[in-house]
């Protein structure tokens, strides 16, 4: 860091800042500029201060800036849930490889093959897979819904899960899994050391262990016939070559599987659920939407669901109010200037999203929800980023954005849902961490009407 004496000021206190943006990510932000300005820092345990921007002109700036300059941030709050080799935390040709191979499997075509599974598999759910019927007077927990949802997309998407046994062995794993890797241990690496088998961290590392056991089975049973006509992700994956002729190794293939999980899980299951939540406290946009929906009638295809307008503008409106994975971190390798702000190698800089995509610059009444902003213009790249920009923009995104629209669209398309009276009305809840990801610090319920 540069010795200028206008840069701002590095927050000292390092846990009590933890904890404050533990307790709320976007009040936390906009405290954070309320205080200091645009650029600020933001002091993480275990990974030290970190220069961050809400403007577009900051984030212009990063998504900028030379590739051979930027890498993940290390040690990684993330690392225990996805690993080393995972694709968000590798880089240089290493990370062009492993994007260049995840690419294939997300590419326009191959995401419309996912539309049925995504369909069936939200269907699935409002008949009772669940364990509880959508149908008049129940009481739906949408958070608990919209995970089973998307990790029924997951299981058959990526992993190409097709049996009853091998859907259940994965749904405990994985609900273990993400569970015990609770948000003091993303936010307080001083807490992963293990006890005797009777700390977090040791139950986080047993649960990852199982889940780990049932990926590289799955690997290991699939490996010596791999059929490159199905359409699965770990298919894909297993049948195709670097550049150099040679494959994804078992180690890594097991942690890149296990990113998918943890990356497309979580996080298009938090957005559904604010989706649905901003939906029915707005009821002209609900009642818009439905109408689109019905011209568009009972037999629309997925990839015409996809397509309708009015869905795009909500979810995209939904992403722009709730961005799942609300900041964007680089570490230098070089030197670099961040809104004035000299940065030195092993500097890091940031964007915080939920200051980004409410910049009075560009967005009016930021606080309202208004899906026909995205009806009446387009956005630049480092005006709306959800998911990320630059060459490190989520290789999922076209997955997520998918299944967000065909999911929505099929719950509004077959029942009425209204919020419970606590939340009519109140201000919306706070986003806390869920593993990878931001989302409502208590469950969203909605009644069937």
């Amino acid at each position: 860091m540069s010795e200028d004496s206008a840069a701002p000021r590095v927050p000292r206190l390092t846990a009590l800042h933890a904890l404050a943006a533990g307790m709320d990510f976007d009040r936390y932000f906009r405290w954070r500029r309320a205080r200091d300005g645009d650029p600020f820092y933001v002091r993480f345990p275990g990974l030290g201060a970190a220069l961050f921007t809400g403007t577009a002109e900051g984030a212009r700036e990063i998504f900028r800036a030379p590739i051979e300059f930027l890498e993940p941030p290390r040690p990684n709050p993330i690392e225990p849930l996805v690993g080393a080799a995972s694709p968000i935390l590798t880089s240089g040709l290493r990370h062009r490889q492993d994007r260049a191979l995840l690419g294939h499997a997300f590419h326009g075509p191959r995401i419309r093959r996912y539309g049925e599974i995504i369909r069936e598999s939200t269907l699935r759910e409002m008949s009772g897979g669940g364990g509880l019927v959508w149908q008049r007077g129940a009481r739906i927990d949408s958070r608990a819904a919209a995970r089973a949802i998307t990790l029924r997309v997951i299981l058959a998407a990526v992993f190409g899960v097709d049996s009853h046994e091998q859907q259940a062995n994965y749904t405990r794993a994985v609900a273990d899994f993400l569970t015990a890797f609770s948000g003091p241990l993303l936010l307080v690496p001083a807490l992963r050391r293990g006890l005797l088998g009777h700390a977090p961290w040791d139950r986080f590392v047993v649960a990852r262990d199982r889940l780990d056991r049932l990926i590289r089975a799955d690997i290991a049973r699939r490996r010596p016939a791999v059929d490159a006509r199905r359409p699965d992700v770990l298919g894909m994956l297993l049948s195709t070559r670097y550049d150099d002729g040679g494959a994804v190794t078992d180690d890594d293939l097991c942690e890149q599987l296990r990113t998918l999980l943890v990356a497309g899980h979580e996080t298009t299951a938090t957005t559904l659920v604010w989706a649905l939540f901003r939906l029915h406290r707005a009821p002209e946009a609900l009642r818009r939407l439905r109408a689109e929906l019905r011209e568009a009638g009972p037999n629309a295809s997925p990839i015409e669901l996809a397509g309708l307008p009015y869905l795009d503008a909500v979810t995209q409106e939904t992403l722009r109010l709730h961005p799942p994975v609300p900041i964007v971190l680089r570490r230098l390798t070089g030197p670099c200037t961040l809104r004035g702000v000299a940065l030195a190698p092993g500097n890091i800089m940031g964007i915080a999203l939920p200051l980004l995509h409410s910049d009075p610059e560009v967005w009016d009444d930021a606080e309202r929800f208004d899906p026909d902003r995205f009806v009446e213009r387009r956005y630049r790249p480092f005006e709306f980023a959800p998911f990320g920009g630059g060459h490190r923009r989520c290789v999922g995104a076209s997955l997520a954005d998918y299944e967000l629209r065909i999911a929505l669209a099929t719950i509004l398309g077959r029942v009425r849902l209204r919020l419970t009276q606590r939340y009519r009305r109140s201000r919306p809840p706070i986003s806390v961490p869920h593993n990878i990801a931001t989302g409502p610090q208590r469950s969203i319920p909605f009644i069937v009407e």
